[in-house]
């Protein structure tokens, strides 16, 4: 197995933050991995994204050419990497900021409102970590146990914000659950 995916955003909204706590998740559960940053010279409001490969032997190259999934999180973002997922993979976006329509056929899509979810939640800078929980949910590439174990070693200095991080992570598993045959649903892909 080696997945590859992209994280994609503006600087500020935590793009960087979703690949590594994935990466980190990913190496605490003993996988290879390999994580690639890159963000424009004004990182807050510039371009910022990461590539995550996950593997269960050594990876070859970090680089991500036709990954398997595309998180986006900014309109920008979309136009530059939806035609990079490959076909079958899935592209997550943040519905709440990306409303193009997408015009491929060959992928699947998952919207997710995550900034109006993080703002409804009370952490209205959460919404990489609701799109990160929808990613969780939607890949099973590591566990959210692991996720949250993560957390502790990020927010080390800033303890108080791992509740509302967990909160947010929870959000977006939730979100990206599929519903049952019959079942109404209440949740909306439009922000």
């Amino acid at each position: 197995m080696l997945i590859k995916t992209v994280f994609a955003g503006f600087g500020g909204q935590g793009v960087l933050s979703m690949g590594l706590n994935l990466a980190q998740a990913a190496m605490i559960e003993g996988k290879h991995v390999t994580y690639l940053p890159s963000y424009g010279v004004e990182v807050r409001g510039g371009t910022a994204n990461c590539t995550v490969a996950i593997s269960d032997e050594e990876i070859a190259s970090p680089v991500a050419s036709s990954p398997e999934f595309i998180v986006v999180m900014s309109q920008p973002s979309l136009a530059k990497f939806q035609n990079q997922v490959e076909s079958g993979g899935a592209l997550l976006y943040n519905s709440s900021l990306v409303t193009a329509d997408i015009p491929r056929g060959d992928i699947e899509l998952l919207g997710v409102p995550a900034t109006r979810m993080a703002e409804e939640i009370g952490n209205p800078r959460g919404a990489n970590m609701v799109m990160l929980g929808a990613f969780i949910k939607k890949t099973n590439l590591v566990s959210m146990d692991t996720i949250f174990e993560t957390l502790k070693e990020t927010f080390k200095t800033k303890t108080k914000l791992i509740a509302t991080n967990k909160k947010a992570l929870m959000a977006g598993y939730d979100f990206a659950v599929p519903k049952r045959p019959g079942e109404a649903s209440t949740r909306s892909a439009a922000g």
